[in-house]
């Protein structure tokens, strides 16, 4: 925690919490990773925007990717409007009504079913021309997602088609394959989903132009085995040379190159139990740690009774909601009403997941420059939480 008093030794003075901040020197260490990572492996790594959007930064990523996936009709327009590119699209279904927008704004487009395909494509094959190259998403039935909500493969899952429901040869018109089962995952993960890819439809991959690896690749983490991802992906390769490799992380792109900065506006002490009340939310602003559930690190606090760190507290949310609350840490102090609680890791996954639910104000978000100086990318007002109601 910080205090308040040394707020302009960290912010400008017109920056005010809550807010976001987002770090362009630990984004463009990831950057640089993920750059090497594609050209050492002779692969293609995209940027998945259900993961991370803010499109003011989209021209330090195009230093060292040139594309991005979408997942909705709006995120097929983001991509080709401001990342400059088109996308490279999936989703569960499409609509007849957003379809033309999606094939102006794509260069390949995955279909979750044989059946959609057969559907859309028709549509594709007249709009295009064949500049639109489309796939199926493939479900190897197999992932080491441990979370239910998270995991693509749980029984009965939607997203994909099974190897028995798969025809054989693939319908005209399919020139790639995809598949997604990993969340925040290692390179090992990926070898033994490979092992399972390669088992239910090897038939399949020597007559497809292109394999989408899908996301979850967490190679940006400080324990992940870069190098064995590399020699992974070129023996891969060098066994499909008829295969080009796409891999769309979300979370490595953005994996801790920011925070949340939030206040503490009060202190509520309920049957021995101290709870922090900041001027943020959890169910707004910080989704996964109630739906996962999550636990975010607080910059200079435990999770864990630590000596020197003997003071517990609660920390709760601002809005209505009773369980906007989660867990206990303990401090080195015992925190005052206006001290600083700094959220670490909260730009992935949080800035394209955050509500205005009960109207609780929304985080600005900035971006603070390798030299020092702090831009604003956005500020919220009541006009923002208005013109979402009707």
């Amino acid at each position: 925690m910080i205090d308040k008093s040394s707020l302009d030794e960290i912010f400008p003075s017109q920056i005010q919490t809550p807010c976001y901040v987002l770090e362009e020197e630990l984004l463009r260490r990831n950057l640089s990773l993920i750059k090497r990572v594609a050209k050492e492996a002779d692969v293609e790594i995209i940027l998945a925007f259900k993961a991370y959007a803010l499109h003011k930064s989209f021209p330090i990523f195009r230093e060292y990717i040139e594309c991005s996936t979408a997942s909705s009709i709006n995120e097929a327009r983001l991509a080709y409007e401001e990342m400059g590119s088109p996308a490279h699209t999936y989703a569960p279904v499409y609509k007849d009504s957003e379809f033309d927008t999606i094939m102006a704004c794509s260069s390949h487009i995955t279909f979750n079913t044989p059946a959609q395909f057969e559907r859309f494509y028709p549509k594709v094959k007249a709009f295009a021309d064949g500049s639109i190259s489309c796939g199926i998403r493939i479900n190897p039935e197999y992932s080491e997602v441990g979370t239910d909500l998270y995991n693509p493969c749980a029984p009965g899952s939607r997203l994909g088609t099974i190897a028995d429901e798969l025809p054989y040869p693939l319908p005209k018109g399919v020139e790639g394959l995809h598949f997604h089962t990993h969340c925040e995952s290692n390179s090992y993960d990926l070898e033994k989903t490979l092992e399972v890819v390669e088992e239910k439809f090897a038939r399949y991959l020597p007559h497809i132009k292109w394999l989408n690896m899908g996301g979850g690749h967490l190679m940006t983490h400080k324990d992940y085995d870069v190098e064995h991802l590399i020699g992974l992906l070129r023996a891969f390769k060098a066994k499909y040379p008829n295969l080009h490799i796409i891999m769309e992380p979300g979370s490595a792109f953005a994996w801790q190159t920011g925070y949340l900065v939030t206040q503490v506006l009060d202190i509520v002490e309920n049957k021995g139990i101290k709870t922090l009340i900041m001027d943020a939310s959890f169910t707004c602003h910080m989704p996964d740690c109630l739906e996962m559930p999550y636990q975010p690190a607080v910059r200079g606090a435990e999770k864990q009774p630590t000596p020197g760190y003997g003071y517990r507290y609660r920390i709760g949310g601002n809005s209505c909601l009773s369980g906007d609350v989660i867990g206990d840490w303990y401090f080195d102090h015992e925190p005052k009403v206006g001290e600083l609680l700094i959220f670490e890791d909260m730009i992935h996954y949080t800035t394209v997941k955050t509500t205005m639910f009960n109207g609780i104000v929304h985080p600005a978000i900035y971006m603070h420059r390798t030299d020092g100086r702090w831009e604003e990318y956005r500020t919220f007002t009541y006009d923002d939480y208005k013109s979402r109601m009707c």
